[in-house]
C-alpha cells in the first residue's frame, strides 16, 4: 500500500530553535549567556600572549574551539532574530533583539581583531612553524588571511573604535532602510480587486499577464520609492560615507579592495569576467528587442522585463513545485535529494504569500543546530519555483560542509552563490525538457534567459551604479537627483541601449545597496552564476557519480582563493577572459533556441 504523501508546510518552524517567537524565554536566557560567553572570551583575549615557539600550537587551537563556540551561538541568534523580522516586519520586539545582536556582534568583532592582532606579532620563523603543526594545520589557510588582513588595517585600539562606532553608525544606516521599507504599502486595482500590498507582493506583479496590472505596479512602487527619496538617499550617503572614511584612514584606493579580499577574488579576476560579458551582450540586447516587440513596443520597458511572451502561464502550487525539485535532485544525486527532501518536512521553508513580509528571498544558517532556513514569497510560478532550488542550493552547500570544522566553513559570496545557482540549473534545465508544448518551452527557456539577463546586465548595472557612486562620494554628498541619472546611466550601458524606459529609483529599491555587512552585494552573484555553469557542464559530461565530487569542491570553498579553486577542482585559470566567455556561450544558445522558437511561433 503506497503512503499518503506528506502536505509540505508554507510556513517555517522556529519554535525547534526558539519557542514563542521573539517573546521567547529561551532566546532570552540564549542571549543572557552569550553574553557571559563573549566576557569569558575577551578575558581570554586580553591575557593572550604573542606566540614565541610551536609549543604556542595547542593554545592557540584551544582558542579557535572557544571562538567557535561563541560564533555558532551569536550566528544562531543573529539568524533566528532575522528570519523573525523577514516573516513579519511589524515585529517590535525582534527588532529590539535585532539591536542587541548587532552589540554582541560588534563586542565579538572587537575581540576577534584583538585576537587577530596579537597572533599577526608572532615571529615569521615561529609562525611558520605554527602553521605546520599539526594541531594548526588544517587552519593555515584563514589564520594566514587573519595576518594579512591585520597587516592592512589600522591598531587594534583604531579598529576597535571602528567597530563600536559602526552600530549606531553603519549598521544604524542599514537599519533605518529596513524601517522605512516596512512601512510602504501599494494600494493597486489588481483583476477587479482594490489592494494594498507590500513591496514584495508588488514586485510580485512584475510577471503578471496584464500589460496594465504591471505598468501600474512600476509606477506605484517608482512613485512611493520617490517620496522618500531623500530619506534613502541620507541613508545610503551615509553608509558609504562611513566605509570610505574607514578606508582612507586604511590608506586604501579603491572601494572594491574590500569586496575582493572577503570574495578571495582577484580584480584581474573580475576585469577578466566583465570584460568577457561586455563581448557577449549583443545576443541578449537582440532577445530584449524581440522581447519588445512580441509585447508590442519598438524598445524593451523596465516594467515589461519580467512579462510573460508565451500564452503558457503555467502555475505549480507550492506541494507541487517542492515535488518537481525533488525529482530532479534525485536525478543529480541521492544526497541533495534527501537533503532537500527533509527542508521540506521539516519546515524549513517560509513560502506563504501574505502581507507584512519583507521582500526578496534568503538562506540563512542556524550552526548549531546544523540547519537552515529559506525564505520567500511563493506564488507559483516556475520562476519561483527555480528560486526555491536556488535557495535550497544554499542550505546544501551548509550540509556538505557539515564535516568541517567551523574555521573552515567562512566561505565567501561569490562562491556561495555558486552552490545556489548550480541548484537551481538542475530545475531551470529540467522544467524546459519536460514542456509539453512549444508555448510552454519559450516560457520556460525565456525564465533561463532572464537569469542570464540578470546576471549580465541588471547585476552589471547595479556594479557600475555603485562603482561611481563611491567614486562621487569621495567628493561629499551625491544628491538624489544625480542618483537618478547614475542609475538611469547604469542600466542603459549595462543592458546596451536596449531600454526604453528605466527604473531611476532602483538604488532606493534595492535591499543590497544598504546591506551593511558589504558592498558591491552585486558581482559575486555574477562571479557564482559563470562559475556554476562551468560545474555544471562538467556534472553533465560525468554524470552519475558526480555529486561526491562536487561536494569536494564545496568543502574546499572557504579554504582558498577563487582561482586556486577554480584550478584544483576544474582545471581552468579564472583570470583569463576564455573561461567567462565559455559560460557565457552556453546562455546564448538558450537565446537561439527562444529565437527559432519564436520565429516559427510567429
Amino acid at each position: 500500500m503506497e503512503l499518503a504523501q506528506q502536505a509540505y508546510s508554507e510556513v517555517w518552524d522556529l519554535d525547534v530553535f526558539f519557542k514563542g517567537g521573539s517573546e521567547s524565554q529561551q532566546l532570552r536566557t540564549h542571549l543572557d549567556g552569550l553574553k557571559d560567553q563573549l566576557a569569558s572570551l575577551e578575558e581570554t583575549a586580553r591575557a593572550l600572549q604573542i606566540p614565541v615557539s610551536v609549543d604556542a600550537a595547542n593554545e592557540v587551537a584551544n582558542l579557535i574551539n572557544s571562538i567557535r563556540d561563541v560564533a555558532l551561538d551569536l550566528s544562531q541568534a543573529g539568524a533566528v532574530i532575522g528570519c523573525f523580522l523577514a516573516a513579519d516586519t511589524t515585529d517590535k520586539k525582534a527588532l529590539i533583539h535585532q539591536g542587541e545582536i548587532s552589540t554582541l556582534g560588534a563586542r565579538f568583532s572587537t575581540v576577534m581583531l584583538t585576537i587577530q592582532q596579537t597572533l599577526a606579532k608572532t615571529d615569521a620563523d615561529t609562525w611558520k612553524g605554527l602553521m605546520e603543526s599539526a594541531e594548526l594545520k588544517e587552519f593555515a589557510f584563514v589564520l594566514e588571511e587573519w595576518r594579512e588582513e591585520v597587516a592592512l588595517k589600522l591598531s587594534e585600539e583604531e579598529e576597535s573604535l571602528i567597530t563600536s562606532l559602526s552600530v549606531d553608525g553603519l549598521q544604524g544606516w542599514g537599519q533605518l532602510y529596513d524601517l522605512l521599507v516596512r512601512d510602504i504599502k501599494i494600494k493597486i486595482d489588481v483583476d477587479g480587486v482594490e489592494k494594498e500590498l507590500s513591496v514584495g507582493q508588488a514586485n510580485n506583479l512584475s510577471s503578471h499577464a496584464s500589460a496594465d496590472v504591471r505598468k501600474r505596479s512600476f509606477e506605484a512602487l517608482e512613485e512611493a520609492w520617490g517620496e522618500k527619496e531623500d530619506f534613502f538617499a541620507s541613508a545610503l550617503n551615509r553608509i558609504a560615507g562611513f566605509r570610505l572614511a574607514v578606508y582612507k584612514k586604511r590608506g586604501w584606493d579603491s572601494a572594491l579592495k574590500e569586496p575582493l579580499l572577503r570574495n578571495r577574488m582577484s580584480e584581474e579576476t573580475l576585469d577578466a569576467m566583465w570584460s568577457a560579458i561586455g563581448s557577449h551582450k549583443a545576443p541578449f540586447v537582440d532577445y530584449l528587442n524581440v522581447k519588445a516587440k512580441m509585447l508590442g513596443t519598438e524598445k524593451m520597458n523596465w516594467y515589461d522585463m519580467d512579462a510573460p511572451v508565451s500564452a503558457s502561464t503555467k502555475k505549480l502550487s507550492y506541494q507541487e513545485g517542492a515535488e518537481f525539485i525533488l525529482q530532479h535532485f534525485g536525478e543529480f544525486g541521492p544526497e541533495l535529494e534527501a537533503f532537500s527532501r527533509k527542508a521540506f518536512e521539516d519546515s524549513w521553508i517560509e513560502a506563504e504569500d501574505r502581507p507584512n513580509k519583507r521582500p526578496g528571498g534568503f538562506c540563512t544558517g542556524m550552526p548549531k543546530s546544523e540547519q537552515s532556513r529559506i525564505f520567500m514569497t511563493y506564488s507559483g510560478t516556475m520562476s519561483n519555483v527555480a528560486t526555491l532550488a536556488h535557495e535550497l542550493g544554499h542550505a546544501f552547500h551548509s550540509y556538505a560542509l557539515r564535516p568541517v570544522h567551523w574555521m573552515n566553513r567562512q566561505y565567501a559570496m561569490g562562491v556561495a552563490e555558486t552552490a545556489s545557482t548550480f541548484a537551481e540549473m538542475i530545475v531551470a534545465d529540467a522544467a524546459v525538457k519536460a514542456a509539453e508544448t512549444n508555448d510552454e518551452k519559450i516560457a520556460l527557456l525565456e525564465d533561463k534567459i532572464q537569469r542570464s539577463v540578470a546576471f549580465f546586465m541588471n547585476i552589471h548595472a547595479r556594479f557600475l551604479f555603485e562603482t561611481r557612486f563611491y567614486e562621487e562620494r569621495k567628493n561629499g554628498i551625491v544628491s538624489t537627483e544625480r542618483l537618478n541619472d547614475l542609475m538611469t546611466e547604469a542600466q542603459q550601458e549595462a543592458y546596451g541601449d536596449a531600454l526604453d524606459t528605466t527604473h531611476p529609483h532602483f538604488w532606493a529599491s534595492k535591499l543590497h545597496f544598504y546591506i551593511t555587512g558589504t558592498s558591491f552585494y552585486n558581482f559575486p552573484y555574477t562571479f557564482g552564476y559563470l562559475f556554476s555553469l562551468s560545474i555544471y557542464a562538467k556534472a553533465l559530461e560525468e554524470g552519475e557519480g558526480f555529486e561526491q565530487k562536487y561536494m569536494a569542491l564545496l568543502r574546499d570553498t572557504a579554504v582558498m582563493s577563487v582561482e586556486d579553486l577554480a584550478m584544483k577542482h576544474l582545471g581552468e585559470d579564472i583570470t583569463q577572459q576564455a573561461f567567462w566567455a565559455k559560460g557565457v556561450a552556453l546562455c546564448v544558445k538558450d537565446v537561439e533556441e527562444f529565437m527559432e522558437l519564436t520565429s516559427v511561433k510567429g
